[in-house]
């Protein structure tokens, strides 16, 4: 018996051109959120780095943030 394969898709939204942020922006949406420290672990990228792009997608209105956690905005 063959197994149906499920594939969730995530859309970066138009106009985010960095290929960082729209990595972080995909991490997010992916993994319901996450903090500074997971994205760092999980992406491999330097907490500075992080904290720029983050700052980017919340001015966009891309990116929440409840307490130490960042969400892609609903």
């Amino acid at each position: 018996m063959q197994q149906a394969r499920r594939t969730h898709q995530t859309a970066v939204p138009d106009g985010l051109e960095s290929p960082r942020a729209k990595l972080v922006y995909l991490y997010l949406s992916t993994h319901d959120g996450a903090t500074v420290t997971e994205l760092q672990d999980g992406l491999s990228m330097k907490k500075i780095t992080l904290f720029s792009i983050l700052k980017t997608l919340r001015g966009r209105g891309l990116v929440g943030q409840d307490r130490d956690r960042y969400v892609v905005a609903s």
